[in-house]
């Protein structure tokens, strides 16, 4: 029998069996597939809407050409086009594929009663040759709505970058970030350094695995040439931007200041910020280095807040403590950081100056005796002496 004349009897038993087909496949989703019973309503009605229209559009197909093997089954757009495209956010892939798997056991369970005399096995090839159509069409609609779900995610992701960098966090940004997969995070830095050559989405890819290899949240934009990351941790996020440095690009990468939350990262955004301009003017640089190391090269460049930070830590503290601490780490630096000199200049014992010298790196933090961090002091000093304004004349 050439089934492509499938006699008109024959051919509506088949077309009204397709309700009757879709109820039984419906029952059997929910016998067999916990994640089905658990969805809403209204998706289970649109899944189930989806089997319907799949059915009688298979039965139409092979009751019109009988499933010959020269005839290939065509999906149109009608079988996913019932659902809305936000379907594929409650249903994963490998959800829908066992959802037509059992389609197609309910299918092939009815083919007795489906099938005119003698035409059981082709009837069972033909739902198999449907059936992959099928899924080879799902696997297509699910790959378009990951790209726009892709795209849109990227947009957002940039936004939500720039937010945070400008200092714009709230409620509304929070929900947005979570949105992007980020957690719970207690601290966060910001790093900023070059972009890597390569596709923009496969060099935030790389970055965002690297975070994620260190159990860090990552937030990726992309600024021209240049990167800005924003990283999450529940102990320490700089040790996963030790390891995110080598996958940026070439030149300084500067870490931010670690704040307490997602909220306060526009701060440490912007110290980092300031740091990849400034460090161009410290070549020797370690790779990452901290925005907060940086301070005397962003005084240099006209970083109204590394001078006052630097003003406080240095000029301020030392006068604070001890002027003569201050007096005694000036002249040591103006002297060719000779202690020797300085104790000339000051009327005091060399061991004098050793032992104040030692006492302003304890309240510092920096040490007068190494190299950079006499010049951090150095310009600390100078800062804080442009800030306490011209000297009075007696």
């Amino acid at each position: 029998m050439t089934t492509r004349d499938v006699p008109g009897a024959a051919r509506e038993d088949l077309l009204r069996g397709a309700g009757t087909l879709a109820t039984a496949a419906l029952a059997a989703m929910e016998e067999r597939l916990p994640w089905f019973r658990s969805l809403s309503p209204r998706d289970r009605s649109w899944v189930g809407l989806v089997a319907q229209v799949g059915v009688a559009a298979f039965l139409e197909w092979y009751s019109t050409s009988g499933g010959q093997p020269g005839e290939e089954p065509q999906v149109g757009p009608d079988v996913f086009g019932t659902a809305p495209r936000e379907l594929t956010r409650s249903v994963s892939l490998q959800q829908a594929l066992q959802l037509l798997r059992t389609v197609v056991d309910t299918v092939e369970a009815e083919v007795p009663a489906l099938a005119p005399p003698g035409g059981e096995q082709q009837i069972r090839e033909a739902v198999l040759r449907y059936s992959r159509e099928v899924a080879f069409e799902a696997a297509r609609i699910y790959a378009r709505a990951a790209e726009a779900r892709g795209a849109w995610d990227a947009r957002l992701e940039a936004l939500v970058v720039d937010a945070l960098v400008r200092g714009e966090a709230d409620d509304t940004l929070r929900s947005r970030a979570a949105a992007l997969g980020w957690g719970a995070s207690d601290l966060v830095t910001v790093v900023v350094g070059a972009t890597p050559d390569g596709q923009v989405g496969d060099v935030v890819a790389t970055v965002r695995r690297a975070a994620a290899g260190h159990g860090a949240d990552a937030l990726v934009g992309v600024q021209g040439d240049r990167m800005v990351v924003v990283l999450g941790h529940g102990s320490d996020p700089l040790t996963a931007a030790e390891d995110l440095a080598v996958r940026l690009g070439p030149g300084p990468v500067v870490t931010g200041p670690v704040v307490a939350t997602l909220a306060e990262a526009g701060r440490s955004a912007r110290a980092a910020l300031a740091g990849i301009v400034a460090a161009r003017a410290w070549p020797g640089a370690p790779r990452p280095v901290a925005a907060d190391d940086l301070l005397p090269e962003r005084v240099l460049s006209g970083d109204a807040v590394a001078r006052r930070t630097l003003v406080d830590r240095v000029h301020r503290r030392l006068a604070q403590a001890d002027p003569a601490l201050l007096d005694t780490v000036a002249a040591y630096l103006e002297q060719g950081r000779s202690v020797e000199a300085a104790a000339r200049q000051l009327f005091v014992h060399p061991n004098t100056v050793r032992y104040r010298l030692r006492s302003a790196a304890k309240v510092t933090g920096w040490d007068p005796i190494d190299p950079r961090e006499g010049f951090v002091l150095q310009v600390g000093i100078a800062a804080g002496r442009l800030a306490e304004g011209p000297a009075r004349s007696s």
